[in-house]
Parts: C-alpha cells; structure tokens; sequence
C-alpha cells in the first residue's frame, strides 16, 4: 500500500567525508537520564575504543515524547540524526514513516553485515518486527510488566510472604486479607492502568486488544478490547475499588510511589522500577509475575514489551558507509556482553538469549532474587497474534482515552462495559485518522 512518508526529508544534510582517514560520524539521540544516560555514554565509548573507523556521539534529546517530536522535525529538515531512541508507543508511527526510515532488515541487506533476528528474544523482536519476521529496529532497552508486592505487609496479614499470588482470584483474596488485618494502607494499586490491565491482561490471556494481528497486518485495524474478558476483568478492578481493596492512584506511573513508601501491599508496575526500589525501598519487598485468570486460559502466555528501539533514519546526502557504521554500531549493542551489562547496570532485561546467558553465567540472578522474572515472562508460552505487541498509531492517545473512560466508571458515572465501548469507538476514529494520514 502506498503511503505518504510521515517523516520527510526535503534538504542535504552534509557533504560526504573530505577524507577517507577520517572516521565516519554517526548521531544517536537518546531519552536516557541520570544514570542510564551514563550507560548509554559507557556503550558509546566501548564501541569507539573496539575499533577505528567509527565515532558514534550519543546526544540527550530529552524525554521519550520529546526524542520522537524532535527526530520528525529533523527529519523534515532534512537532519535527522542517524540513530534514534523511540518508544514502543512510537512503532506504528515510524513504520508509517516511509523512506525517512530505513528498517533492520534493510540495512543488514545493503550493508552485507549479518544481524541475526533468532538471536533476540521473541517476544522483543517481534514488537519491533513485521508481521512476516522482518525487523524494522532495533531492540535497546526493554522492560515488561509485573507484580510488585511488600512482603512485610504479607507477612503482618498473615499471608506467606514467599508465595506471591498467581492468579487473579488470589491477588482478590489477598487484598481483602490485607485490608481486613489492616497491613497496608493500600492493599492493591496498578501504575500504567491502560498498558498493564488491558494490553499485558490481553497478551497473557491470548485476547485480541485490536483486529488484524494487533495492528500488524493492517492500518484499518479495529480495537478490541471490549470483549466479555476484558469487561469482566474492569468489573473485577471496579468492585475491588469500591470494597476498597484496590486504589486507583493516577495513570501511568503515578502509583509508583505507593510501593516504594511501603503503603502498597501489591502493586503492577514495569519491571524496570527494579532499581528505584533497591535504592529507596526500606520495606522487604519481591517481585513476581503477573496474575492470570485461569478461567480465561490454562496457563498464561508471554507478556508484552515496553521501553524503546533504536530506529535508523535517512537523510539526503548521507553515505553508504554512514549507514554501514549504523549497522556495525547495532551489531555491536547486540553483542552478549553488552547486552547483558546494560541489562545488569539499568534493569532492563537483555533483550538477546546470549546476553541472557550471560548475566545467569555471572550470578546476577542469584544475587538478586527475582530478576530474572520478566525474561522468563517474555520469553514463556508460544507467541501468537495477540502476545506480539500492538501495531497501532497514535497509541499513547488511544490510550489518554482509555484512562479517561477508567477514571469515569471510577467515579460511578458509567459500567465496565460502558466504558470499554465508548473507549473502543473513541480510539477507532484515532485510528481511522491516523490511517488517513499515511495514505498516498
């Protein structure tokens, strides 16, 4: 289907090298702070200081929203940089982005340097993939979901504080336990509702959250996410909020702060909140996987992926040896133990079996008990249609709608169904826009 290319790229950016000895100067815009942005630094002068040809310049663009704004910006202007950082939220936008991008598979094609797709982690690669396996970026810092829970909380309830709950009828049982011996101010939260609740519920349990494979196969995608077992998990949340087991305490990652005060029992956050907890946490707490429904499905499958990509961009001007220095710099992140150091410093799981490997090789996951979790999460079960991702534009305002639909029925104001549906048809029209907007 032809589109029209979101991203345009209408001036030269530079001229090609003056001189051959020169080395080839490749830009990566970043959204990385604080510490991770000293991460993204050490992988920038280790591939440097591993050979002599290339120069790559990590550069801080600000937060994720902000990398995507400015990368299309540049782009049009004909400057984009070589490398960007963008979010999992970003995917179908750039997918939409014609030839401002040049996708993985291309670029191992025209540059001749092997970069091998089976060596990723299916459940990474194929967020950041075509429906026939083709990847389009490449996979860089990858969290999922899970449970979170204060194992003193569990054990003044009573509760084993060594079994976390598996199933979303003991997560319910728990949280009324916790309330009922007062243990915990909050015995259950959730941050990012949309993306836990409804997309990772929907991978776990094999549920469409949209038609066409996710979005994958197809821009006229239509959600999904109404069915009878989403409504019936919403009612669930719903009830639970109004016998007061559950607190709903803001969108995105607003809850988090519950869980490391201690005032959260249990909580749903992503994986890569590891770190805030080892720092500030002074309460015992562990992490676990995510609850299923068993009366849904036998045994859950993969959870889904958030974090970011790194996407190869174009450029007037730019040289066949700029694009081969990229290919040579993403074969170098991929590497099992750059992989798995980024891994053990950030938090994000590697996103390669070898770097896998090799963080289980060197006992990080003994020495942190529960770590490994999220990997083993990712990477369970047989993928499907539904436990790939979500190929969808716009989805960051998909889901705005989503929680503004949660919050009313919250509030009393409509049922679960009511606010799935009108969610549904809300985020549709987002959708048909979007699809609109790419066409030739």
């Amino acid at each position: 289907m032809k589109r029209r290319t979101l991203l345009a790229v209408p001036v030269v950016l530079a001229a090609p090298r003056a001189r051959a000895a020169e080395k080839t100067k490749i830009v990566w815009w970043h959204a990385m702070t604080a510490a991770l942005a000293d991460e993204v630094n050490r992988i920038a002068t280790g591939f440097n200081a591993s050979q002599s040809d290339v120069e790559i310049e990590a550069v801080y663009k600000g937060g994720y929203g902000d990398v995507l704004t400015a990368t299309i910006a540049a782009s049009r202007a004909g400057q984009a940089p070589h490398l960007a950082q963008i979010f999992e939220v970003g995917t179908g936008t750039m997918l939409s982005a014609g030839k401002a991008v040049k996708p993985v598979w291309q670029l191992a094609k025209e540059t001749g340097l092997a970069i091998d797709p089976k060596a990723y982690i299916p459940a990474v690669r194929g967020y950041y993939s075509l429906s026939d396996g083709r990847m389009a970026s490449m996979p860089f810092n990858s969290s999922t979901a899970v449970m979170w829970y204060n194992k003193d909380a569990f054990r003044k309830a009573g509760l084993d504080p060594d079994k976390a709950p598996a199933t979303w009828q003991e997560v319910v049982k728990a949280a009324a336990v916790i309330k009922e011996k007062d243990a915990a101010p909050v015995p259950m939260t959730t941050s990012w509702p949309a993306w836990i609740q409804l997309e990772q519920y929907g991978a776990l349990h094999n549920l469409p959250f949209a038609t066409k494979s996710n979005g994958f196969d197809g821009l006229d995608a239509e959600l999904a996410f109404n069915s009878k077992a989403h409504v019936k998990h919403i009612e669930r949340l719903l009830a639970m909020a109004k016998d007061g087991t559950f607190k709903y305490a803001g969108r995105d990652t607003a809850p988090d702060p519950l869980m490391v005060s201690g005032e959260a029992a249990i909580s749903f956050g992503s994986s890569g909140f590891r770190g805030n907890l080892v720092k500030s946490a002074k309460h015992d707490w562990a992490e676990a996987y995510l609850p299923f429904d068993p009366e849904i499905i036998k045994a859950p499958l993969n959870s889904i992926i958030g974090g970011a990509s790194l996407w190869t961009m174009t450029a007037p001007g730019r040289t066949e040896s700029e694009y081969k220095a990229v290919a040579e710099f993403l074969k170098y992140i991929g590497k099992a133990d750059v992989d798995s150091t980024w891994s053990m410093n950030t938090g994000y799981v590697p996103v390669t079996f070898a770097g896998y490997e090799q963080a289980k090789q060197q006992g990080f996951y003994t020495k942190n008990v529960g770590a490994d979790i999220p990997v083993e999460q990712l990477a369970r079960g047989t993928m499907t249609p539904n436990t790939k991702g979500l190929r969808l534009g716009r989805l960051s305002e998909i889901r705005n709608i989503i929680y503004e639909e949660l919050e009313k029925a919250l509030q009393g104001g409509q049922t679960a169904q009511q606010a799935l549906d009108v969610s549904v048809t809300r985020g549709n029209k987002v959708l048909r826009e979007f699809a609109k907007s790419t066409k030739a």
